[in-house]
C-alpha cells in the first residue's frame, strides 16, 4: 500500500514540477534571453532536485526517485517553455 502512495506521490511531484515551471518560464521569464540557452533546463532539473532532496530524505514514504522525478520535470518544463517561444518567433 505504501509503495503504491510512493509512486503516486513520485508522478504528482514530476507532473507538478513539469506544469509549474513551464508556467513560470513562459509567464515570467519570456524575456530573459539567458532563460533559452541550452544548459539552462539542465541546470534547473538538477536545481530542483537538490532541493527536494533534503525533503525527501525526510518523509519516510516518499523516495529519492521523486527528487529525481521532480527534477526531470522541472528541466522538461523549462525545456518545453524554452522550444515553444522558438517557434512563435
Amino acid at each position: 500500500m505504501f509503495e503504491l502512495i510512493g509512486t503516486a506521490a513520485a508522478i504528482g511531484a514530476g507532473i507538478a514540477g513539469y506544469v509549474a515551471s513551464k508556467d513560470f518560464t513562459k509567464r515570467r521569464l519570456r524575456f530573459v534571453d539567458a532563460v533559452h540557452k541550452a544548459p539552462v533546463p539542465l541546470i534547473a532539473g538538477i536545481g530542483a532536485a537538490l532541493v527536494a532532496a533534503p525533503v525527501v530524505w525526510l518523509l519516510p514514504i516518499v523516495g529519492a526517485g521523486t527528487a529525481i522525478l521532480l527534477g526531470a520535470g522541472v528541466g522538461l518544463g523549462v525545456r518545453s517553455a524554452s522550444k515553444e517561444r522558438h517557434l512563435l518567433e
